[in-house]
């Protein structure tokens, strides 16, 4: 009988042995966080007007309501654009679109070094930079957030929206600084150079749809087909609006809004720095303090998305609107040649409050109108930047005819207490009513 020889024992084999996989975060946070620094990088366009005020004011000789009418013109187009971006985004992607606003924001902010008459003023900064801006508005956020998840997406839009107020502390300070040693013109520069470094960010790494890369959206149970272009931007925009318009929480919703670019964008971010230099502050102390408002916005915004994906949005809003409206009707009495505690206190408290209202809009309008929701809000937004525009340039007409802006203060802060109102009225309306039912007059 033949004996089978014993065979040693081997060791198993290491890479035979099965290791436990990590599970690797959804793709949509690597999409969420390339959105994020792209609006950071395009926010220098934002940040620049209100330092660019008393410069040419003083090398140009244009009265303050001129300068006013040029940034009012930039922030009108850019909510007036926002709609058709949401549109095209459907019909071409977001990352086509966004390269191309990126490049239009840094032509026009670039063109205006060598401008010499006012009109340049408003086609560079007013048409060019406003129509960019526009396709970087906040309907990118919630094109990106609608299409990319299902859960957290209150979260998500708050941490979005709050990337402006990170781009505004990034390049506050610097944008002051160099306008205050080496004037305007190499802060436009920076403004345009900023801009287009990051569309290969964007051309690389940002993707329109989760089925782009197989994968449903974060949250979901479901694979989401993408869907097919969507032909006639423009008209959809309109029909959109059309539909919207016959709706009564479109309408609340879009005052409420554009009460709200009144009181942030067209006054704080334009006339803040002028009207604190008019006391005797210095430009870089008072840039200082919009940079500081970004810090307590980015908390802000956060903590209101959050707040967002638990409470009743409208009572949200009326809060919101409320506390601004008072802090607004306190500020005259607080600005001074120097910082104070008082006003670190406004700052701190306004700065939470700077675009906290976006998260519970941008939830309103999911709410009440679905798929075309993305593009409504660009209807809402487009008021949003209406009211920031006329703030713009009547602020700016009323510190030439009174010499100070406090009429303009006073104003805005009652103009709050009428937004907080409307926002408890749209408790009105029912959800699944309210794309049917008719606005009142």
């Amino acid at each position: 009988m033949t004996q089978i020889p014993e065979l040693p024992l081997r060791t198993a084999d290491p890479a035979a042995v099965p290791v436990p996989r990590r599970r690797r975060p959804h793709r949509a946070w690597s999409v969420a966080a390339v959105t994020f620094l792209t609006i950071i990088g395009a926010a220098g366009f934002a940040s620049l007007p209100g330092l660019l005020v008393d410069p040419l004011h003083s090398e140009f000789h244009w009265s303050r309501g001129t300068i006013g009418f040029a940034v009012s013109v930039n922030l009108a187009l850019y909510g007036l654009t926002a709609p058709f971006a949401a549109a095209l985004m459907d019909r071409f992607g977001i990352r086509r679109v966004v390269a191309t606003a990126l490049t239009v924001i840094a032509a026009g902010a670039g063109l205006t070094v060598f401008m010499t008459a006012a009109w340049q003023l408003v086609l560079y900064w007013g048409v060019l930079v406003g129509l960019g801006s526009g396709s970087m508005a906040l309907a990118f956020a919630a094109t990106v957030t609608g299409r990319w998840f299902t859960a957290r997406r209150g979260l998500v839009t708050g941490i979005l929206t709050a990337a402006g107020a990170s781009g505004q502390l990034v390049f506050l300070p610097v944008l002051s600084w160099i306008v205050d040693r080496h004037d305007w013109r190499p802060a436009a520069v920076t403004v345009a150079l900023a801009a287009l470094a990051v569309v290969p960010l964007v051309w690389l790494l940002l993707r329109d749809h989760p089925a782009d890369v197989g994968l449903a959206p974060y949250g979901a149970q479901e694979f989401v087909a993408k869907p097919p272009p969507q032909r006639g931007a423009a008209r959809r925009a309109v029909r959109a609006l059309v539909s919207a318009a016959r709706t009564g929480p479109f309408w609340l919703l879009a005052g409420t809004f554009a009460i709200c670019g009144a009181t942030t964008n067209g006054l704080v971010k334009t006339h803040f720095v002028p009207a604190a230099h008019d006391h005797g502050m210095p430009m870089t102390a008072a840039a200082s303090l919009l940079a500081v408002i970004g810090i307590f916005d980015i908390a802000g915004t956060v903590a209101s998305g959050w707040f967002t994906d638990r409470f009743d949005t409208r009572r949200l809003l009326a809060v919101y609107y409320g506390l601004r409206g008072l802090s607004l009707m306190f500020l005259p009495l607080l600005l001074s040649d120097t910082v104070h505690p008082p006003m670190v206190f406004f700052i701190v408290f306004y700065g939470l409050d700077w675009v906290a209202t976006v998260p519970p809009t941008i939830a309103l309008c999911r709410e009440h109108y679905g798929d075309d929701s993305a593009i409504v809000f660009g209807w809402v937004l487009a008021a949003h930047q209406v009211g920031a525009a006329l703030i713009a340039f009547l602020g700016g007409l009323a510190r030439d005819a009174f010499g100070t802006y406090n009429p303009v203060w006073y104003a805005s802060g009652a103009l709050c207490a009428v937004a907080a109102l409307m926002a408890l009225v749209i408790r009105q309306w029912r959800a699944d009513t309210a794309t049917v039912r008719p606005a009142t007059a």
